[in-house]
């Protein structure tokens, strides 16, 4: 069967439906109606070597807001969903990713608390159709319905599209590393007995 989970959120703003395999090869589907958000999506799957559909519908006639946050939202209840009771997981991750001029260190805990550490700057309003102040929203959506503390901190950058694809592969490759099962781990990677 494996850890895999499809979940599905219709409001007024947006529908979406997400299908997450947190043990595919990085193969997506993305729909989203914004370009590079598809794009940045695109790269995350395929680092994070998961298999993701994404398809959203939102009502992008007003902005690109609600369709981000909410394939937050229905992303991370995904990946949420697909992890089960995380037994045998590493439950950390970490990484440091080079994309040009640009580094930028993630960190992820799938602690079952979440919280968003953002230290990411970008110099432009936009870029391709993605509002950058939706950057931060996607994660901290994400953050909140995983239940994870994900930590972006950039260490050098001025290009904003390096800096914005290094946050989302790096984000993949330390989901990567948190997901995957620990060998010597037997039970719950916490001494609370529970995550």
């Amino acid at each position: 069967m494996g850890r895999k989970a499809t979940v599905e959120r219709n409001t007024n703003e947006t529908k979406i439906v997400v299908s997450v395999d947190l043990d595919g090869t990085g193969a997506s589907q993305i729909y989203t109606g914004i370009g590079f958000f598809d794009h940045m999506l695109t790269l995350f799957a395929k680092h994070a070597c998961i298999d993701l559909s994404v398809k959203t519908e939102g009502d992008l006639f007003v902005d690109g807001h609600h369709s981000v946050e909410d394939t937050g939202i229905v992303i991370g209840q995904a990946i949420k969903n697909a992890l089960g009771d995380k037994a045998g997981i590493t439950r950390y991750g970490n990484f440091l990713l080079p994309m040009d001029e640009t580094l930028v260190l993630c960190a992820v805990d799938l602690c079952g608390r979440p919280y968003l550490g953002f230290d990411l700057a970008f110099t432009a309003p936009v870029i391709g159709g993605l509002d950058t102040q939706l950057v931060r929203e996607f994660f901290y959506a994400l953050s909140y319905s995983i239940g994870a503390s994900i930590h972006l901190r950039q260490m050098s950058g001025v290009n904003d599209h390096h800096i914005s694809e290094a946050a989302f592969k790096g984000f993949g490759r330390a989901l990567r590393q948190a997901v995957s099962y620990d060998s010597r781990e037997k039970g719950i990677p916490s001494t609370k007995g529970v995550i």
